[in-house]
């Protein structure tokens, strides 16, 4: 059971399976199907349960308001009672007399707690019972007075505190008439509303866990709630609360409404959101509010929910085992054809032969055999194919290679081999790019990645390394191959050009040098002061030419021959190439004429370096017949002058200031811009 466990959420994390695939779609089908029927039930229940208490909080908030109204409408006519049938006509304190005189008054003090008997003038002439402090006071200021005095009918108040008991009260009274029907005080029962049954009875009203019921004036004053703290207190700002501004307003019926947090309104639902129902009571202007919780409307939905979310889990705990074990079986064949399938892939067996009832999977069976059968066809001529183009490659003097379209080397032919060093196995277990000159390396590969991205061909001479270690200068060409519209790789030839490239770089420099000194001759020489005078133009770095002849070379020619004057002449070039810096450019212009170019140098590094030339080859001397022949050199200096455009400015300017040199007496240099000696 353990084994089985492991296994099925070893299927389940990995999703590779078709048997695990289809049972995680069906379970997930499950899934959905059973929240789809438990959001509609919730929908449905909600709607049930909402209509359900609408009705019962409409019906509780009317038959609370009823018992209110028909509570004060029994107080209030039992006050009449006592100003119309037995004290009509009598005065405030003839009345107040009587009753002292010991009236039955228990149908009185069944509704309120105290009777009030009040003069015309607003005096209470009686207060019972005499303890409770009424008696003797002015209540003619009392807007509750006012009121009966002037509209002769009953009349509630609202709210307010005794003074003498300091609890909030409320008084209900009827007026007196004389014999004329003139206003002759008032008869006043007393409501406590701490106290008084009417109110504290609400307060202890609960509908179901959460629901109560709140007394409130039509003014805004609470009379009763479970929260005593919140009795005599003004409900929330109407435009905060705008239903129970309706309700206020007059408005009676049920709805549901968002509450703000804080104050009475926030103990009022214990939560956010609550049904609310209202209701009018219309002898004293006041109005009964009915809440219940919206989570208490919504708890027998949510109990029956838990209860069908288990039924769900324990039906699923039965049925998917149940479900995993149905689809083995029914995947059983399809288990079966994998394994014929992969003993034909080892060679095992020519064609699959599955045994079952199921079309689909015999279908399956006869295309696969079919395609098995082409594709030994198919290999068959290719593997003569790769035979014959072994044969032509490997018989081919050109050294040819294969590579995928990476750029990994996957074949080359012998010639590739004879020629780097590196057999096959290397180049695939290593990049080829790496046998490239470090000098070469990165344009090579830039290239070769852009022709890989375009399909371009891929051109490139570069130096490469041989497994031996010696440097090779090869061409290579590779072209894209594309089969069926789409590149499936290069096909490349490699030459060897290294004997080439020494020609080549033989005849580069023989072009530019003189044979016999091996100095630069007046074409390299050129070359390099046009470079010069370009970085001058650029940058402005100045650079410095001299040029020289060599004074008293005629006699060593004419009486020692070409050849003495040819070693003078290797002679001077080693001095002098030996004597300047490493930057500078020494040439052989022709016979004996030399110059010297000397970037970034100024005039007067210039002057010390022709003065160390003049003093080195004073020292160099040949022989010919027992005699010692010596020279002296005549130098002129020029620099680049702002605005220059052109190399013969610079030579005509040295080459004039070498001339007054040798004029004036040889073995010195002179400046080209002034034509003066430099000391």
């Amino acid at each position: 059971m353990g084994r089985t466990l492991r296994n099925i959420r070893f299927h389940i994390l990995h999703f590779r399976t078709l048997h695990s695939r289809l049972w995680l779609g069906i379970g997930m089908g499950w899934l959905v199907l059973a929240i789809v029927i438990l959001l509609f039930s919730l929908q449905i229940g909600s709607h049930l349960a909402k209509d359900s208490n609408t009705t019962h909080l409409e019906y509780e908030a009317a038959l609370i308001a009823d018992r209110i109204e028909d509570d004060l409408t029994s107080g209030i006519r039992t006050l009449q009672h006592l100003s119309h049938d037995m004290y009509d006509g009598h005065s405030a304190e003839e009345v107040a007399e009587g009753l002292r005189g010991g009236g039955h008054l228990d149908h009185v003090f069944g509704i309120f707690e105290s009777l009030l008997i009040v003069s015309p003038e607003g005096r209470v002439v009686l207060g019972l019972p005499q303890t409770n402090g009424w008696e003797g006071r002015d209540v003619g200021d009392h807007a509750y007075f006012s009121f009966i005095r002037q509209a002769h009918g009953p009349h509630v108040s609202e709210p307010f505190v005794d003074s003498a008991t300091g609890k909030p009260v409320v008084i209900a009274g009827v007026p007196l008439h004389d014999e004329s029907g003139r206003f002759a005080g008032m008869v006043a029962g007393v409501l406590s509303v701490t106290d008084s049954e009417l109110f504290t009875g609400l307060s202890r009203i609960r509908i179901g866990e959460g629901g109560f019921v709140s007394l409130m004036t039509a003014s805004g004053r609470i009379l009763s709630h479970p929260n005593a703290n919140l009795v005599m207190q003004s409900v929330p700002e109407r435009s905060s609360h705008p239903v129970l501004s309706q309700a206020l307003a007059g408005w009676e019926g049920v709805t549901e409404g968002y509450q703000l947090g804080g104050g009475w309104e926030k103990y009022l639902v214990d939560g956010d959101w609550a049904l609310q129902a209202y209701r009018q009571v219309g002898s004293s202007g006041w109005v009964v509010g009915v809440y219940l919780p919206f989570d208490q409307v919504q708890q027998p939905i949510v109990s029956f929910l838990h209860q069908l979310l288990w039924v769900g889990l324990t039906t699923a705990l039965v049925i998917l085992p149940l479900l995993w074990w149905l689809l083995r079986e029914l995947l059983r064949p399809l288990r079966l054809l994998e394994r014929q399938i992969a003993r034909v892939g080892r060679g095992e067996v020519s064609q699959v032969q599955l045994h079952t009832n199921m079309r689909e999977l015999q279908q399956v069976a006869e295309a696969f055999n079919d395609l098995e059968a082409r594709r030994g066809k198919a290999m068959a001529f290719l593997h003569d194919r790769q035979a014959f183009l072994d044969a032509v490659l490997g018989a081919s003097p050109a050294a040819m290679f294969v590579s995928n379209r990476a750029g990994r080397v996957t074949y080359i032919n012998p010639a590739v081999s004879e020629l780097t060093g590196y057999d096959l196995p290397t180049y695939r277990d290593s990049d080829w790019r790496s046998h490239v000159h470090e000098k070469d390396r990165q344009d090579a590969i830039d290239l070769w990645f852009d022709a890989m991205a375009t399909g371009r061909d891929f051109q490139r001479q570069l130096r490469y390394h041989r497994a031996d270690g010696e440097l090779l200068w090869l061409e290579v060409h590779t072209s894209q191959v594309v089969s069926n519209g789409q590149p499936i790789g290069f096909v490349g030839i490699v030459k060897d050009i290294t004997q080439r490239r020494e020609r080549e770089a033989l005849q580069r420099w023989e072009a530019e040098h003189d044979p016999l000194t091996g100095l630069l001759n007046r074409r390299g020489f050129e070359r390099r002061l046009e470079e010069a005078m370009v970085e001058w133009q650029k940058t402005g770095a100045p650079s410095a030419l001299i040029l020289f002849d060599l004074d008293h070379f005629k006699p060593i020619n004419d009486e020692g021959g070409h050849a003495l004057g040819d070693e003078m002449l290797r002679r001077i070039a080693q001095v002098v190439a030996w004597e300047v810096r490493r930057s500078d450019h020494v040439a052989r212009q022709g016979g004996d004429e030399f110059a010297v170019l000397m970037p970034s140098c100024t005039l007067s590094q210039a002057k010390r370096i022709a003065d160390k030339l003049r003093e080195a080859v004073r020292e160099i001397c040949v022989t010919h017949a027992g005699k010692e022949y010596r020279v002296t050199l005549s130098l002129g200096i020029a620099g680049f002058n702002d605005g220059e455009r052109a190399i013969e400015g610079i030579m005509e300017r040295a080459d004039a200031a070498c001339y007054r040199a040798k004029t004036r007496g040889r073995d010195s240099a002179i400046l080209g811009a002034g034509g003066e000696p430099i000391d």
